[in-house]
């Protein structure tokens, strides 16, 4: 048996022991010669008690509330290594069914009680934390116990599944369908659908079908209002979407139930290549080629050479390709982007699949190395976003430039700004950037917020997206609200004073 971890990522069996922190602390001068201790939970009594009739689906166990307090950003990370619970919820509910989810938001509206809606506690951008004092109490809304299939549909390649279903979950039971979601954000071990949902994640395949968006057949969704759901189409002409207004919405408007999701056969045919690069000008080259090719790998990263080197992968830029079908195969196609690549100056990588299977493991391993590095005294800030070509290359300088500039001088020493690219599109890239410096006990978050700023402001100069898979909740809220054309968040906020009434769902996420 595993346990989640209540203050970082992942498992806790998975954490970096002591000695393995220490030895990464040797990457960046002046880290800690030890790592911050694991505090005790220590929280005060709930204020709110559930109604009898609900008390069967609600904890106030303090390891579930200190568990549900935060996300898993490093804010959250270091607040709670720092002992800082005082944002913890009252209670944590567990709907068995969508009749739970309306009674539990019938009692809270008439009590006065925030709810705040939880899939997996995955969210790095403060979405699943109550940060108010307007409310008599919080609950924290956990759909994990809705974790279903509900029935598939094999003739159309769909399926009804419960929003509370984790990926690892999802795809075991499409498996024995042959089907497949194909949907696997970084995150895929550790969030549910309703989370993919409420967020528009962005999955792993980094071209085509990239967001979750796409995938979505109908959706039905619990609110003030009533019940809403769509009908179930390939397509729709009929006025807007009516899914696209809860899609993103990260459950400010309602609470995703369940939803009809798209789904594809399962992946037969696989084949991989990587390349170096001169420079990381030369990699975007290439990889906008690739992308306006039509060929759709995939896999395509880019990873510049810090990011390359902290993938075990040299110190030059990388770029990684996949091809796959469940159909037919894909040699031929992987031929054409292996062409592409060398005609921009591309070096292939010797064994074919060395780099592929080096960078997917550090993949899925970054989270617990960057849960490491913080409680060795290093702030590791991450953010993702997007922008058309034409102005790729100087977003990328600008950042690199700005951040390491800003954050010589919040925490006096130099840092690292490591860049990989995680979608393309034929019209522009998404860069994931990764910055890494020594923070200084005590002001880790403070300084962290003051480097997040920053970012915004240089994304917000070159018109380059605050989020591009992320979701806005909390934390990227100052570059949202400069983001949305006002006409759009005038109807936003009449929406939300629809559709909740009383104010109680996830207050302070993507408007006031």
């Amino acid at each position: 048996m595993r346990t989640r971890s209540w203050w970082g990522w992942g498992w806790t069996e998975e954490a970096l022991p002591d000695d393995e922190c220490v030895a990464l602390a040797a990457l960046l001068p002046g880290l800690a010669d030890r790592p911050l201790p694991v505090p005790v939970i220590d929280l005060k009594d709930p204020r709110v008690r559930a109604p009898s009739a609900l008390r069967c689906r609600v904890s106030a166990e303090p390891a579930d509330r200190a568990g549900h307090t935060y996300g898993k950003a490093y804010r959250d990370v270091m607040r709670a290594l720092r002992g800082d619970l005082a944002a913890a919820p009252d209670l944590v509910a567990y709907p068995a069914s969508e009749d739970d989810v309306v009674a539990v938001l019938d009692w809270a509206a008439s009590s006065g009680v925030a709810v705040v809606p939880y899939g997996a506690g995955s969210s790095v951008v403060g979405g699943v934390e109550y940060r108010g004092t307007d409310h008599r109490g919080v609950v924290s809304l956990d759909m994990s116990t809705m974790d279903k299939v509900v029935e598939v549909d094999r003739v159309s390649r769909a399926a009804l599944i419960q929003a509370g279903t984790l990926g690892p979950a999802l795809e075991d039971q499409l498996r024995p369908h042959g089907l497949t979601l194909r949907h696997f954000p970084q995150s895929f071990e550790f969030s549910t659908l309703g989370g993919w949902l409420a967020t528009r994640s962005g999955g792993h395949y980094a071209t085509l079908y990239t967001h979750i968006d796409d995938l979505v057949e109908s959706m039905r969704v619990v609110t003030g209002a009533g019940i809403s759901e769509s009908w179930r189409l390939p397509g729709s002409g009929a006025g807007p979407s009516p899914d696209r207004l809860f899609l993103g919405s990260e459950g400010a408007l309602g609470i995703i139930t369940s939803a009809w999701m798209r789904l594809q056969d399962r992946v037969v045919h696989r084949a991989s290549a990587s390349f170096h690069f001169g420079s990381f000008a030369a990699g975007l080259e290439a990889v906008r080629a690739i992308a306006q090719s039509g060929l759709y790998p995939t896999n395509c990263r880019l990873l510049d050479p810090g990011e390359a080197g902290l993938a075990g992968l040299g110190d030059r830029t990388v770029l990684v390709l996949g091809v796959e079908s469940a159909h037919v195969p894909v040699e031929g196609v992987l031929a054409s982007l292996r062409t592409i690549a060398g005609d921009h100056g591309g070096t292939p990588i010797p064994s074919r699949d060395a780099a592929a299977d080096t960078w997917r493991a550090a993949f899925l391993r970054m989270p617990y190395v960057r849960d490491a590095m913080a409680r060795m005294g290093a702030i590791v800030e991450t953010f993702e976003t997007a922008c058309t070509w034409d102005r790729a290359e100087s977003l990328y300088h600008a950042v690199r430039a700005d951040l390491a500039s800003t954050v010589e001088s919040v925490t006096g020493s130099p840092t690292i700004v490591n860049c990989r690219l995680t979608h393309v599109y034929p019209d522009g890239p998404a860069p994931y950037f990764t910055v890494i410096a020594v923070g200084r006990p005590g002001s880790e978050v403070a300084m962290w917020d003051e480097i997040k700023l920053a970012a915004m402001e240089t994304l917000h100069r070159h018109r380059a997206t605050v989020t591009h898979h992320h979701a806005v909740g909390r934390d990227h809220r100052p570059g949202y609200d400069r983001q949305r054309p006002e006409p759009f968040a005038l109807a936003l906020r009449a929406a939300k004073s629809v559709l909740d009434p009383h104010g109680i769902l996830n207050p302070g996420v993507l408007i006031d």
